[in-house]
């Protein structure tokens, strides 16, 4: 036997109307059942016990609190059979970091991809710095590999490479075209006073320190 959630919602109000016996409960099932159309037709698939109620309440039809009463249970066989008409709600898009949407601004391709790499080794920095923090007793050796290096007793020296160190020279020239002046001016940019890319209307792209933080990342 077909539950009440695989009948057609139109077939469900005649059957509901059809049993009820007050004139006002049929009227408000007819007001629930066209206010439940006009969300399909918007293409909402919220029919929430809590966003219908809100909507019936704003409408004056009955109080979103009364919905969750025993007294209503027709009501609420009415939403689920919407509700499983629509069908289930539409999955929400994953969120998106900040990050990201600098890098979606980035119209060249292959500087927008050294720009993620920068900030994926920026990332993966952040979490060494913080594991380095944890340890008391650390030596950190910023001279080249194979120059010797005084340690503190009981403590493990650590050789870090700056960050410039570790690009391509394909890349270090791609970032170095990224906040030149011809190369901006081609595109209707301009760099800022704080390191701001800005374009034509004054709306900033790049949000300020952006030109110096790849200055500073070059060894500029």
């Amino acid at each position: 036997m077909s539950s009440q959630t695989d009948i057609h919602p139109d077939a469900l109000l005649e059957a509901l109307l059809a049993k009820s016996e007050r004139s006002n409960k049929r009227a408000n099932l007819a007001k629930m059942h066209a206010l439940c159309r006009r969300q399909h037709e918007a293409g909402s698939r919220d029919f929430s016990l809590a966003a219908i109620g809100r909507l019936a309440e704003t409408e004056g039809i009955l109080k979103g609190r009364a919905l969750y009463n025993a007294q209503s249970a027709d009501y609420r066989a009415l939403l689920e059979a919407w509700a499983a008409y629509a069908g289930p709600p539409a999955p929400k898009p994953p969120k998106t970091l900040a990050s990201h949407e600098y890098l979606m601004r980035i119209e060249d391709p292959a500087i927008r991809s050294i720009m993620q790499a920068i900030i994926a080794e920026r990332d993966k920095l952040k979490a060494q710095v913080n594991v380095l923090k944890a340890n008391t007793l650390v030596t950190v050796d910023r001279r080249p590999q194979g120059v010797p290096a005084s340690t503190v007793q009981g403590a493990q020296p650590v050789t870090v490479l700056a960050p410039s160190a570790q690009l391509t020279p394909s890349e270090r020239e791609a970032l170095q075209q990224a906040v030149s002046a011809d190369y901006l001016d081609e595109r209707g940019l301009h760099e800022g006073s704080h390191g701001e890319i800005v374009n034509e209307r004054g709306r900033t792209i790049f949000e300020v320190g952006f030109a110096r933080a790849i200055r500073k990342l070059l060894g500029d």
